[in-house]
């Protein structure tokens, strides 16, 4: 409760939060306001905004570009937290084997972890989307699975700090097992610094899905704020809004998660609070 209270008075963060709820509401209410495909057709194309009804104008196919954008809204928030839980999956299991193990086991995860950031993100994102046939769950496993290195780095950082610690002793003399250490005493006193980092993994996943799809590697039956602004790139001086609006989607939302991650970290960690205050 303490940190709700503390969380409820960080002026930034709560500004991402609002900004955030506004547009998960906007994911959810999609269907209800927009009852149309937003692959349908419903006005001549370069339809301005405003008119014809269409607020944010209508595209090269006169389809919606404001159904796009709520219905692109649903597609960026699944695969950005879905992602950010596969990421963390992964990394937290990599770093707290190897971060409580050490030894070897150690030193062979993270040769492998630091072979892994070695190689872009986004380019080894391609490859792996262009291997295997472009879809929602395709996407999400390949975001999770370039994204978790830095999780991984920061889990066995936080059990190296803390496996030699007097509870975890404690633990080991009480005949303890492994995984019961692991899950009940070390992971929940290193959860908070991983749920920061989740979160702003969320943004990076979100800017990577509008990456692939702006490239045609998306899911071809789902609307994207990133197929959005690749379908209008080649008109953007006679149609901005086709591009305008689906950007700004994609920056609004990604400044919101940072700025909701940053008041996370303030209030989770108490170090990092007193030294900005």
């Amino acid at each position: 409760m303490d940190a709700v209270r503390s969380f409820l008075r960080h002026p930034s963060g709560m500004v991402g939060l609002v900004v955030l709820l506004i547009v998960v509401i906007v994911a959810i209410v999609a269907p209800v306001a927009f009852p149309v495909s937003p692959w349908e057709m419903v006005s001549a194309p370069f339809t301005p905004p405003g008119e014809d009804g269409l607020l944010l104008g209508g595209d090269t196919l006169g389809r919606d570009v404001a159904a796009g954008v709520a219905y692109g809204a649903r597609v960026s928030l699944v695969i950005g937290i879905a992602s950010a839980m596969a990421a963390m999956v992964i990394g937290v299991t990599i770093g707290a084997i190897s971060g409580y193990f050490g030894g070897k086991v150690d030193l062979v995860l993270m040769r492998m972890t630091e072979l892994f950031q070695t190689i872009p993100a986004f380019v080894l994102a391609i490859l792996l989307v262009a291997t295997f046939n472009p879809s929602l769950l395709t996407i999400i496993l390949t975001i999770g699975a370039v994204s978790w290195p830095p999780l991984a780095r920061l889990t066995r950082a936080e059990f190296l700090r803390l496996r030699n610690r007097e509870f975890v002793e404690a633990a080991l003399c009480q005949g303890e097992g492994t995984l019961r250490i692991v899950l009940g005493h070390i992971l929940p006193n290193a959860i908070s610094p991983i749920l920061v980092v989740t979160s702003l993994t969320v943004a990076t996943a979100i800017l990577l899905e509008s990456a692939l799809s702006f490239m045609g590697l998306g899911d071809p039956n789902l609307m994207s704020w990133g197929f959005m602004i690749g379908a209008g790139r080649t008109v953007i001086r006679n149609a901005w809004w086709m591009s305008v609006f689906p950007g700004l989607a994609i920056l609004i939302t990604v400044l919101a998660i940072n700025l909701f991650g940053e008041g996370l970290s303030d209030v989770l960690n108490p170090r990092v609070s007193r030294r900005r205050s």
